[in-house]
């Protein structure tokens, strides 16, 4: 419905291509990890075919989806650590709440 948008994407997507220096395989594990990162279901179906066409081996997608693993642990482990500092910063808040409950 949007065939500049659509003209845009395909230019953006073929921009990443024009220096060769990682290489189609290499490009579409990379484009599996993000897809697995950002929970697409299409973008996996896609970048999983294209690393195949590429020549990607099931142990070197087994190993870019263990990178993706590992990325999404250190995240949440990351954005857990500010949910501590949250916490942290609220509890003097609810500090004087808990004391009233004593009363």
């Amino acid at each position: 419905m949007n065939p500049e948008m659509m003209a845009a994407y395909r230019a953006l997507a073929k921009s990443g291509k024009q220096t060769g220096n990682l290489g189609e395989k290499v490009r579409e594990l990379i484009a599996l990890g993000v897809a697995v990162t950002a929970r697409c279901d299409g973008c996996i179906a896609v970048h999983t075919a294209a690393a195949r066409k590429a020549g990607a081996t099931e142990g070197e997608i087994a190993e870019a989806l263990g990178v993706a693993i590992a990325v999404n642990a250190g995240a949440a482990l990351v954005y857990s650590a500010r949910a501590v500092e949250a916490a942290d910063l609220l509890a003097p808040v609810a500090a004087p709440v808990a004391a009233a409950d004593k009363v």
